[in-house]
C-alpha cells in the first residue's frame, strides 16, 4: 500500500478520491503531469474502484464480468459468455470481494459469504466465498449499459421489431397488468425499463427491488429497495414487506423488480383490487410456463394452487417473453396473453410470435385484440 494511503487510513480517513489525487500530487516532482494522473487512476482503481475489472466494466459492449475461483475472467458481450484470456491472482479475489462488497454497503465475511448489491453506475454485484464455491471468491458484474429512452429506443437497439413495438406500447396504453420473462441475461429488465419509458408523465411508478437495477426514462419514479439483516440477524426487509408499503404510496404503476418469492401474494393481490398497469420480470423459458412458477412462488408463501389461479384471473393480462439468439441478440421473442380454462386454471396461449418474415398472430391474438383495441391487431404495424 502507498505510504500517502497508509497515512490517511492511520489518520481515520478513508482513501478517497480527493485524498488519492492529493497524495499522487506529492508525486509530481518524480512523475511529471501526466504520470501523476496514470498513477492517481491506478489508486483509484486498486482502493475504491473496480480494480483489474475496470476496464472490462468500461467496454460498452460488455453487460456481464464473471470472475470464477480459478482466477479466470469471463464476459458477456451479447453473444454468451466468452473468455477474456485475463486471469487474476486467487489470492487477490477475496479482498477485492470484501472491498466491493464494502463500496457497495454491503457485508461480506465467513459469517455473511455471499453479498448482492450496487456499486457506483449502477452495476449489480454478487460476490461468493469459499467453501459455499470452490476455489477462491467468485464475482459476477452486471452493468446497466444505458437508459432506454422508450419502445422507440428498444427498436433501434434492434430489442424489438417495429411491428412488435406497436403492440408493447398498446399494452402500456391499455394499463395492461403484465410480467416480463425470459432466461437469465435475455434481457428482461432492459425491455420493463423501456415499457415503463413509454408511461405518461402524470402517472406515479414505485419499483420494487431487492437490489436496483431498473432506471426507467421516466420523471416520476419512487424506488423501494430490500434490506438484508445485520450482523445480528435482524433488520431485513423483503420484497413482501415493501410491496405492501408500494401500496401506501399511492402508485399509478406498481412494478416488481423481479417476482421470485412470497411477495407474488401481495402482488397478485395488489393487481386484483384496482391497481391496473403494474409490472414485473420473471425468470422462464416462455410465457406457458408462468402460471406453474407463479404457482410455486404462492407455494412459498402459503398460497394454494387454486387460490393462485383465482387471483391471476382477475390480476395479469399478457407476458412480454425475452429471448437471446445467436443471430439476433436479446429481443423480445413472444406476446401472450392469460385466459382461463374450463376448469378455471389460467394459461398462456401466444398472441404474437416473431419470425423471420415478420410477427405472425398466434391463438391468443383475438383476446389480444380484445384487451389492446382492435387498432391493435397481433401482428400489425
Amino acid at each position: 500500500m502507498p505510504q500517502g494511503v497508509e497515512r490517511s487510513i492511520r489518520a481515520g480517513r478513508g482513501p478517497s478520491r480527493e485524498i488519492i489525487a492529493s497524495i499522487a500530487d506529492e508525486q509530481v516532482p518524480l512523475l511529471g503531469r501526466a504520470g501523476r494522473d496514470l498513477a492517481a487512476e491506478g489508486l483509484h482503481d486498486r482502493l475504491v474502484g473496480l480494480g483489474p475489472l475496470t476496464g472490462l466494466v468500461a467496454d460498452a459492449d460488455v453487460t456481464d464480468v464473471l470472475v470464477n475461483g480459478d482466477g479466470r475472467v469471463w464476459v458477456d458481450r451479447g453473444r454468451g459468455v466468452e473468455p477474456t484470456g485475463q486471469v487474476l491472482d486467487a489470492a487477490d479475489l477475496r479482498p477485492l470481494a470484501v472491498r466491493l462488497a464494502g463500496l457497495a454497503g454491503r457485508r461480506l465475511d465467513d459469517a455473511q459469504p455471499w453479498v448482492d448489491g450496487t456499486l457506483a453506475g449502477g452495476v449489480r454485484l454478487h460476490a461468493l466465498l469459499p467453501p459455499l464455491a470452490d476455489g477462491a471468491a467468485h464475482l459476477s458484474l452486471r452493468v446497466a449499459r444505458r437508459r432506454l429512452g422508450g419502445v422507440d429506443a428498444l427498436v433501434a437497439a434492434g430489442g424489438a421489431s417495429s411491428a412488435v413495438a406497436v403492440t408493447l406500447r398498446a399494452l402500456v396504453r391499455a394499463r395492461a397488468s403484465l410480467l416480463v420473462t425470459g432466461g437469465t441475461g435475455a434481457g428482461k429488465t432492459t425491455v420493463l425499463g423501456a415499457l415503463l419509458a413509454e408511461c405518461p408523465d402524470r402517472e406515479r411508478i414505485v419499483v420494487v427491488e431487492d437490489v436496483r437495477e431498473l432506471d426507467p426514462d421516466h420523471p416520476h419514479v419512487v424506488r423501494l429497495q430490500g434490506r438484508a439483516a445485520n450482523v445480528e440477524g435482524a433488520g431485513e426487509v423483503t420484497l413482501a414487506v415493501l410491496v405492501r408499503q408500494a401500496l401506501r404510496m399511492r402508485p399509478d404503476r406498481l412494478v416488481v423488480g423481479e417476482v421470485r418469492g412470497p411477495e407474488v401474494r401481495d402482488l397478485l393481490a395488489a393487481l386484483n383490487t384496482g391497481h391496473e398497469g403494474g409490472m414485473g420480470t420473471l425468470h422462464a423459458n416462455g410465457p406457458q410456463e408462468v402460471p406453474a412458477r407463479l404457482e410455486a412462488l404462492g407455494s412459498l408463501a402459503g398460497m394454494p394452487r387454486e387460490a393462485v389461479h383465482a387471483q391471476l384471473r382477475g390480476a395479469l393480462d399478457a407476458v412480454v417473453h425475452v429471448a437471446r439468439s445467436p443471430g439476433r441478440g436479446r429481443h423480445v421473442e413472444r406476446v401472450g396473453v392469460l385466459v382461463a380454462g374450463a376448469g378455471g386454471e389460467v394459461e398462456v396461449l401466444t398472441a404474437l410470435r416473431e419470425r423471420p418474415g415478420g410477427p405472425e398472430p398466434g391463438p391468443g391474438a383475438a383476446v389480444l385484440r380484445r384487451l389492446v383495441g382492435p387498432a391493435e391487431d397481433a401482428g400489425s404495424g
